[in-house]
C-alpha cells in the first residue's frame, strides 16, 4: 500500500445549491481508503444531467465534490480489498449518490469495490470515466427492468444524449427494432450507431411520424416524461413498458389509459444500486459495459474534452448545447 496521507490534493467543489459560478477549486486532504475501499488517482471524469440536479439541491450537505464518473489508476488499497491491486486500470460510477456522496471532479476518489470495475487496457480512461453513469443507466433500463427481447420496438427520447446514444446500442445489441428522436443535425450518426429509425423532436407531427413507421411501439425509454407521458401511452403496444430516468416530478394525467393498455412503469434511480444491497453492483454491470467496448461492440461519442480548472465552463456548455454523447473533464 501507499501510504500518503499527509498530502493536499484538488477538488472541484460547491459550498452552497446553485447553477454556474457556484463550483470552485479547493485544497483538500488526500483521503485513506478504510476497509473494502480504494484511492485511485483520476485520469477523467465526466459531466451528467445528475450533477446539476444535485448542485441545485437544498438538501446537500456542503461543500461538496462534484460528479458521478472516474476513470483513473488504483493508488491504494484499504484493508481486505483483494480484487484490485495498485497501478490496476479502474472506473467507476454512483459516487453522487446514497450514503456515498463524495463526488468524483479530484485528484484522488475515494471508491467502494462494489462501485468500482476494471477498465480494459483497450479502453481509454477518457471513454471509460464516458461510459460509466450512462452506460450503466443504458444497461438498467433494457435489461434489469424491461428485458427486451430481439424484435421489439424500442423508442429511446433524446438519442443524441448520454444516456440515449449508449441505449440506441445496447437495444440494437440486442436485436429490437431502434426508434430514437433527436435534433435534425444528428440524426446520420445516431443512424450509425443503430438506429433504425431517427425523427426530429421539434417536429408538430411526432406521433404521427413514428406511427406511419412503426407498428406500435413496446418498450420506451424517457428522461424527459413531463413532456412526453401522454405521446409515450398513445404509441405504446398493450403490455408495454416506460422506463422513466430523471422523472422525479413526473404527474400522470391519464391513468385510465395507461391500465386499459396495461402499461408496465418504471421509475429508476440510480441511488437505489447505491443504499439497496438486494441490487446488482455497480461494479458488476460496469464490468459487462467495459467487456463490450473492448469487443468494439460498444462505443461512447465524446463531445468536448475539459480541463478540471474549466469544470463550470464543462456543465455549462452540457447546459446550453444540443450535446451529442458526453462531456469529459481531465485534470
Amino acid at each position: 500500500m501507499c501510504y500518503l496521507w499527509d498530502q493536499n490534493m484538488r477538488a472541484i467543489r460547491y459550498h452552497k445549491p446553485g447553477g454556474s459560478g457556484k463550483l470552485q477549486i479547493d485544497e483538500i486532504n488526500q483521503p485513506e481508503p478504510g476497509p473494502n475501499e480504494v484511492l485511485v488517482k483520476t485520469r477523467a471524469v465526466s459531466v451528467n444531467p445528475v450533477d446539476l440536479v444535485i448542485r441545485n439541491s437544498s438538501h446537500t450537505n456542503h461543500p461538496k465534490t462534484i460528479g458521478s464518473d472516474i476513470a483513473g489508476e488504483v493508488e491504494s488499497i484499504g484493508d481486505d480489498v483483494t480484487t484490485f491491486q495498485v497501478g490496476d486500470r479502474v472506473f467507476a460510477t454512483g459516487l453522487h449518490a446514497g450514503h456515498f456522496s463524495r463526488g468524483s471532479f479530484a485528484d484522488y476518489v475515494l471508491i467502494p469495490i462494489d462501485l468500482l470495475s476494471s477498465l480494459p487496457k483497450d479502453v481509454s480512461f477518457e471513454h471509460g470515466a464516458a461510459i460509466a453513469l450512462v452506460g450503466v443507466t443504458a444497461w438498467r433500463a433494457f435489461i434489469h427492468h424491461t428485458n427486451i427481447n430481439p424484435g421489439d420496438t424500442v423508442l429511446i427520447h433524446g438519442g443524441n444524449g448520454g444516456v440515449g446514444h449508449i441505449a440506441i446500442q445496447i437495444a440494437s445489441l440486442i436485436g429490437a427494432t431502434v426508434i430514437a428522436t433527436s435534433r435534425r443535425k444528428h440524426h446520420s450518426i445516431l443512424s450509425d450507431l443503430g438506429a433504425d429509425y431517427v425523427f426530429d423532436y421539434t417536429s408538430n407531427d411526432l406521433g404521427q411520424e413514428i406511427k406511419s413507421n412503426c407498428n406500435g411501439v413496446d418498450v420506451i425509454l424517457d428522461s424527459h416524461p413531463q413532456q412526453y407521458i401522454c405521446l409515450n401511452t398513445e404509441l405504446l403496444n398493450l403490455n408495454g413498458d416506460i422506463v422513466i430516468i430523471n422523472g422525479a416530478e413526473t404527474i400522470i394525467p391519464d391513468i385510465t389509459s395507461m391500465r386499459q393498455k396495461e402499461i408496465d412503469l418504471h421509475m429508476m434511480s440510480m441511488t437505489n444500486l447505491v443504499i439497496h444491497q438486494n441490487l446488482p453492483d455497480i461494479g458488476s454491470v460496469l464490468k459487462e459495459i467495459g467487456q463490450l467496448m473492448s469487443n468494439s461492440q460498444l462505443t461512447v461519442r465524446i463531445h468536448r474534452e475539459y480541463s478540471l480548472e474549466s469544470a463550470d465552463e464543462a456543465y455549462s456548455f452540457l447546459q446550453e448545447n444540443s450535446v451529442l454523447g458526453k462531456v469529459v473533464v481531465k485534470p
